[in-house]
């Protein structure tokens, strides 16, 4: 008999179910479809065959960035497929092959908020839509922040980025916020809570921003 799993067990791990044959269903700058047909349990002991639409994503970072008063920055962006303006972190997609991702995020914190941080930690990993993509996305903690002159950044905002306002919210009214359903951003979300999390155990059991993803 297999046992029960417990607490312990609780630990995300690689499994590969078999593919029987795939397709491409769709190309785009950003991501990529790809239709599987994969061997799955049929719930009688056997298995069947059956179609999965795979999103294949470049990948991403966010930046939870922490002031000296453990305010949050937040930026807020129009995002269409939703049809809303999102209050958000900075974040970035992983368009730059063999960069470091601590590197990607210290990019996009400068471009789009227009800070350096001295220290930086891993908050979390997560898989944003893991029922169709294999977007995974680290989220950065960035503290002892220094605002950077604008002559001093070589980037011009477009499209979407063209008009980002920037507030700072104290760290337990974000995370009232995101209680009560008013930031729906998933890095921002995920960004707050772990912060939020991660002080109360006086940050001490933060991994450092060059840890693996596994």
């Amino acid at each position: 008999m297999t046992a029960e799993p417990g607490p312990d067990d609780v630990r995300d791990r690689p499994e590969h179910w078999k593919v029987v044959e795939e397709s491409t269903a769709f190309t785009g700058h950003v991501f990529n479809v790809r239709r599987d047909r994969v061997e799955m349990p049929d719930g009688t002991g056997g298995t069947e065959v059956v179609g999965r639409d795979v999103i294949e994503h470049l990948g991403s970072v966010g930046v939870l960035a922490l002031d000296d008063r453990e305010r949050v920055l937040l930026l807020r962006q129009y995002r269409h497929p939703v049809g809303r303006l999102l209050w958000e972190t900075p974040a970035g997609l992983r368009d730059v092959d063999g960069e470091p991702l601590r590197a990607l995020a210290e990019r996009e914190l400068l471009e789009e908020a227009g800070y350096r941080a001295a220290r930086w930690d891993t908050l979390a990993d997560v898989f944003p839509s893991s029922g169709m993509s294999d977007e995974r996305t680290r989220i950065f903690l960035a503290r002892d922040l220094e605002l950077v002159p604008p002559e001093e950044i070589d980037f011009e905002r477009v499209h979407e980025e063209a008009d980002m306002p920037v507030v700072w919210v104290p760290l337990d009214e974000a995370v009232r916020k995101v209680l009560a359903g008013d930031v729906h951003n998933m890095i921002a979300c995920v960004g707050i809570l772990a912060a939020h999390a991660a002080r109360a155990a006086g940050y001490r059991d933060l991994r450092p921003a060059d840890a693996p993803e596994g």
